[in-house]
C-alpha cells in the first residue's frame, strides 16, 4: 500500500546543507570585517575601556584618537557570530540568516554616501555579504525529508506575548523620540540626522542617528508582531531586537551611572529625565526579551502515525494441495 505524503506548511521548512555552510561562511566574513575595524580602533584609542565608553557615547578623550566604529558594530559582530553557529546547528537557521542579513543591509546602507573611502569600501562589502545572507536564506530552503526531521518551532504563548509587548513599547518609544526631535530641531538638522550631513558628528562606520532609530524601530515592531503572532521567525527576530535594545540601554545607563546622573535624576529637566529613564527601561526590557525568547519553544506536534496495513488478502481458491 502507498504511504500518505506529509503536508508541510510554508514556514515549516529547513535549510539545505550547502546553504548552511554558505551562510556560516558569509557570517564569518562579516565577523572578520568588523573585528578588523574594532582592532584598528583599539590601536587608535589604546584601551578597550576607552573604546567601550566611546561606543557608549563618551567623547571626553577624543584627543587620544577617534574611533571609526560605533555601538552598532559590536552588536552586529556578536549577531553575525551567533548566526554562523545557528546556520550550522540550529533548526532556526533560515530565519537567523534572513534577520542578520536584513539588519546588515539596513544599517550599512548609509555608508554608500560616506566621504571616507575605507568606510565606503567596507559598506559595499558588508552590503554584499548581507544580501548574500538574505539570498541564501531564501533559496536554500527545503521541505523536511522525513516527518521526524527537526523543524523550527513556535515560541510558547506566555513568553512570546510578553516579549511582543515589550518590543512594541520599544518601537513606539524609538519612534516617539524621533518625532520629538523632528519637531524641536530645524528641518536641516532633522534631514542631516537621516542622511549624515555636516551638522551630525558621528563615527565613520556609524549610521546617522535618525536612520539608526528608524531601522531599530522597524526591527522592534517587526519582532513584536512576529512574537504576538507566535510566528516561527520570532526567536531570530526577537533575539536580534533584544540585543540592540539591551546594548543601547546599557550604554545610556552606564553613562548615567558614571557621571552620577541617576543620583540627581529628580533635578534634571523633563527631557533629560525621560532620556535617562528610556535607557534604564530599555536595558531592563531588552534583557527580559533575551531571557524570554532564549528558552525552548512550544513542543512540536508529533507526526501522524502511518495507517495500519489492513487485513491480509484472502486465501487462493481453489486452495493448492497442502494449504
Amino acid at each position: 500500500m502507498f504511504r500518505p505524503v506529509a503536508t508541510v506548511s510554508i514556514e515549516a521548512v529547513t535549510v539545505t546543507r550547502p546553504a548552511r555552510l554558505t551562510g556560516a561562511a558569509l557570517c564569518g566574513a562579516l565577523v572578520l570585517v568588523t573585528a578588523v575595524w574594532i582592532l584598528k580602533d583599539l590601536a587608535a584609542l589604546g584601551s578597550p575601556t576607552d573604546l567601550a565608553w566611546y561606543w557608549a557615547g563618551d567623547r571626553s578623550f577624543l584627543a587620544r584618537g577617534r574611533a571609526a566604529t560605533s555601538l552598532v558594530d559590536p552588536v552586529l559582530l556578536v549577531a553575525s557570530a551567533a548566526t554562523a553557529v545557528a546556520a550550522l546547528r540550529s533548526r532556526h537557521a533560515a530565519s537567523a540568516l534572513a534577520a542578520t542579513g536584513a539588519a546588515t543591509l539596513a544599517l550599512r546602507l548609509p555608508g554608500l554616501w560616506t566621504p571616507d573611502g575605507a568606510a565606503l569600501v567596507t559598506a559595499l562589502l558588508e552590503l554584499a555579504l548581507g544580501a548574500g545572507l538574505v539570498l541564501v536564506a531564501a533559496v536554500g530552503r527545503r521541505p523536511p525529508g522525513t516527518p521526524y526531521e527537526p523543524l523550527p518551532g513556535r515560541p510558547r504563548t506566555g513568553p512570546a506575548v510578553a516579549a511582543g509587548i515589550l518590543l512594541a513599547a520599544a518601537a513606539l518609544t524609538a519612534a516617539g523620540w524621533e518625532l520629538y526631535w523632528a519637531v524641536r530641531l530645524p528641518a536641516e538638522i532633522t534631514v542631516d540626522r537621516f542622511t549624515g550631513g555636516r551638522s551630525v558628528v558621528q563615527a565613520a562606520l556609524a549610521p546617522p542617528p535618525g536612520w539608526l532609530a528608524a531601522v531599530l524601530a522597524a526591527l522592534y515592531a517587526t519582532a513584536a508582531v512576529s512574537a504576538l503572532a507566535r510566528a516561527r521567525p520570532t526567536r531570530a527576530l526577537g533575539l536580534l531586537a533584544g540585543a540592540f535594545l539591551t546594548a543601547r540601554g546599557l550604554a545610556g545607563t552606564a553613562g548615567a551611572v558614571r557621571y552620577g546622573i541617576l543620583e540627581r535624576l529628580a533635578d534634571l529637566p523633563a527631557v533629560h529625565r525621560a532620556d535617562v529613564l528610556t535607557s534604564v527601561l530599555g536595558l531592563l526590557a531588552g534583557t527580559a526579551v533575551l531571557v524570554l525568547l532564549a528558552g525552548r519553544g512550544a513542543p512540536a506536534a508529533a507526526p501522524a502515525p502511518y495507517p495500519p496495513a489492513g487485513a491480509p488478502p484472502p486465501p487462493p481458491h481453489p486452495r493448492p494441495p497442502g494449504w
